[in-house]
């Protein structure tokens, strides 16, 4: 079966199916999630796999069963399956940056005469966001720790990723901006397990006991339901507001606001920021990202914010020794690229086109289902998904990128070097592409290749400006791509010698 045919299967489900329309309004109306709203046919899937495993035929059964006895179990299932985990270490470099250079120092100063930092990370998913605020002040204070007290709050709706949180293990695409000494350092490597086939990584208990989890709806901070009297120092909020509706967007922030300490901080999503959110909070400027704020909080020029090293000059990790095969596409990397601008290449024909609207399907929109299913550990449902769709996009560099590092996670590094060729012959100013090429010829010990990719890699880095964020590369500047390139380079004179 085709991808289009599967589409419009799922929304034809949706349009024949009598009592959807009651059981969207139902899901929306407990979880708040209001981005299913124009979503029917996504929504409906999602319904669908949970209708399979309990047998049930159709919505309106399985309404029953939600609002029967057997409800509470089978709302913490569905609210899993809705729930989209994008989450890694160290999302988004420049708020974590900031909080290095900036935020985390200025609460420590100010909590110094107590000695005591209270976070909550609120839509935490698997973990990896506290857990990065817990390497981080682990690495702020030092031997001073033990001095302090720290609690470290996670919560999120999904039971099903707050047991992976508590757990603490996670596969190689959670840890795709860490390179090898750090992955050493704060986590120990697991044998192959389901689901992880080829082994993960265990967080290090010094990191793993500084945070606890708790399953919590952000609806209850409006609702009335929620009784907790903790104030926090910092609250990170990032990319849940999305799911919401702009009321309660409004609501929530306002609530969270309330949660903060006097000189406390806010942080929420890169796309999230709202003007109407200063009639409750200041916002503050720093540099690549706006924090928030208690209103009347003094405020002063901030210093400079220092990238810290664990998130700058840092190699991403090479890939896994492979036999070397013959490409299946010609060699970028044995030619300068061109500049360093991305190439504009023509959309590929045909398109598929939704069948709920009838219009083409965006490839960032295809885009963004893959890496939500690679975030939430999904990596071989993310595999099959984009190679559903993958022919009807074949000129598009970032999917063809995609398709490689999915490919490498998942060991099939014949198929990952294929991968990212292919997505250099569509665009050979791709500068992560030449640089993921490298680490993984050089992995392979094709030191040659490599230095050559890596070199393209180096000289389109330099080409930018410092602060510039690369296309595709999870907050990746070009400053630390290109330092990150030099220490690779040097790593392979050094052995060539």
């Amino acid at each position: 079966m085709t991808a289009p045919t599967e589409r419009a299967r799922r929304a034809a489900g949706a349009a024949i199916d009598p009592g959807f329309p009651a059981l969207k309004a139902r899901v929306i109306a407990r979880t708040g999630h209001n981005y299913y709203e124009d979503k029917d046919d996504l929504l409906y899937d999602r319904l669908r796999k949970r209708m399979r495993i309990r047998g049930l035929g159709d919505c309106a059964a399985y309404l029953a069963l939600l609002e029967g006895a057997a409800g509470r179990e089978e709302w913490a299932a569905l609210e899993a399956e809705i729930t989209i985990g994008e989450t890694f270490f160290f999302r988004y470099a420049e708020q974590f940056a900031a909080l290095r250079g900036t935020i985390l120092p200025e609460l420590i100063e100010a909590r110094a005469e107590t000695r005591r930092l209270r976070i909550w990370s609120a839509g935490c998913s698997t973990g990896a966001e506290p857990y990065s605020i817990a390497i981080l002040i682990h690495d702020l204070l030092g031997e001073a720790l033990t001095d302090w007290s720290v609690t470290i709050l996670g919560t999120d709706l999904s039971a099903a990723a707050l047991a992976t949180a508590r757990a603490a293990e996670f596969g190689p695409w959670a840890l795709r901006t860490l390179d090898t000494e750090e992955r050493a350092r704060w986590f120990r490597r697991t044998p192959a397990r389901p689901g992880l086939p080829h082994g993960g990584y265990a967080l290090r208990p010094a990191f793993r006991r500084m945070v606890r989890f708790e399953r919590q709806n952000l609806l209850s901070l409006i609702d009335g339901s929620d009784h907790t009297q903790t104030s926090f120092d910092l609250i990170l909020c990032r990319n849940v507001l999305i799911y919401f509706s702009s009321d309660h967007v409004n609501r929530i922030v306002r609530a969270l606001g309330e949660r903060l300490n006097p000189r406390g901080w806010l942080l929420i999503g890169h796309a999230e920021p709202n003007p109407a959110f200063s009639q409750w909070l200041q916002p503050v400027a720093l540099p690549g990202t706006v924090a928030y704020r208690p209103i009347g909080t003094p405020t002063t020029e901030p210093p400079p914010v220092l990238i810290p090293a664990i998130l700058d000059a840092a190699p991403i990790p090479l890939a896994p020794p492979f036999e070397r095969v013959a490409a299946h596409f010609p060699n970028p990397e044995l030619d300068p690229p061109p500049s360093p601008q991305r190439a504009v290449m023509p959309k590929p024909v045909p398109i598929p086109v939704s069948p709920a609207t009838d219009h083409p399907l965006s490839p960032g929109d295809l885009l963004a289902e893959i890496r939500v299913l690679a975030d939430a550990g999904e990596t071989a449902r993310a595999w099959r998904r984009l190679h559903e769709e993958i022919d009807g996009y074949a000129t598009d560099p970032a999917l063809r990128y995609y398709e490689g590092l999915l490919a490498l996670d998942l060991g099939r590094e014949r198929e990952a070097e294929r991968a990212l060729r292919g997505a250099l012959f569509l665009d050979r100013g791709f500068i992560m592409a030449h640089f993921q090429l490298g680490l993984l010829l050089s992995g392979g010990g094709r030191r040659s290749e490599a230095t050559r990719a890596l070199d393209n890699a180096l000289r389109l880095a330099q080409g930018l400006p410092p602060e510039t964020i690369l296309p595709e590369g999870d907050g990746v500047s070009a400053a630390r791509l290109a330092e990150s390139a030099r220490r690779v380079l040097a790593g392979i004179t050094v052995n060539d010698a």
